[in-house]
């Protein structure tokens, strides 16, 4: 499923690069655990996508610190889509019959310590080089909320309802017993600064790039969090952030 790559980037302060072998590996899941508040006794956050996936990691050049990591399973054919991470929680059925090699953007996180914006800028190049080079058309995942109680997110939920909806042709269907139907909340009018405000950093990235989003949202009890399900279609990414992420990689 997932093809060969190479990736070392230079950015300043910062290094990007794979994670070759099993203590750098560790070193991005005990991240992936802290950020995402696991429980679990060995300190790592894991699971059997993992071996299905390429593990990029952000290096602090003089500290030599993890502070950034992602994982992106690439497959040659959406036909495979339905092995990804997000087939978990949604039906994707309508996205076999997408062109092209797609990838699926997972476990993207920031260690807290470091307040620096450039770790995100610096995980997005290295993102920017992996759909350039494997030319990748299609780019998905599921965006984070934190908790289970979608409440304070429904201005986020309706926003995302009226202006980032789904083509209906490859609109994911439900697939998971619990789950939020933006459909079906409250009518009235959206606080956008209430929505922004809730929206994580990804799902906002993702949605300036032109992204869209399925109709509801999944409730994952055993992360504590409410999955959405996203995609971008590379080639209707505007211009001018298609030669920002290039120029960054």
């Amino acid at each position: 499923m997932n093809l060969e790559l190479e990736l070392e980037l230079d950015l300043g302060q910062y290094s990007v690069s794979l994670a070759t072998d099993v203590h750098t590996l560790q070193q991005a899941q005990r991240l992936r655990h802290r950020a995402f508040r696991r429980n679990n006794a060995d300190g790592l956050d894991r699971d059997r996508f993992d071996d299905l996936c390429h593990h990029v990691v952000v290096h602090h050049r003089d500290s030599a610190q993890m502070v950034g990591c992602f994982r992106v399973m690439i497959s040659a054919s959406a036909a495979e889509i339905t092995q990804s991470y997000s087939a978990q929680y949604y039906d994707l059925t309508n996205l076999r019959k997408y062109a092209g090699p797609v990838a699926e953007l997972g476990r993207l996180c920031v260690d807290s310590g470091t307040g620096d914006i450039d770790v995100l800028r610096a995980a997005w190049a290295g993102l920017a080089h992996i759909v350039d080079h494997h030319r990748i058309n299609l780019l998905f995942g599921c965006a984070s909320f934190q908790g289970t109680d979608p409440r304070p997110y429904h201005d986020c939920f309706r926003l995302l309802h009226h202006n980032h909806a789904a083509p209906a042709a490859f609109a994911p269907r439900i697939k998971s017993p619990d789950v939020v139907e933006y459909a079906t909340l409250s009518a009235g009018k959206i606080d956008p600064k209430r929505a922004l405000t809730s929206m994580p950093a990804l799902l906002r990235t993702y949605m300036l790039m032109g992204g869209w989003v399925s109709d509801h949202a999944v409730i994952d009890h055993d992360m504590n969090t409410l999955h959405v399900f996203t995609a971008v279609e590379i080639n209707k990414i505007p211009p001018a952030r298609q030669r920002l992420l290039r120029a960054m990689a």
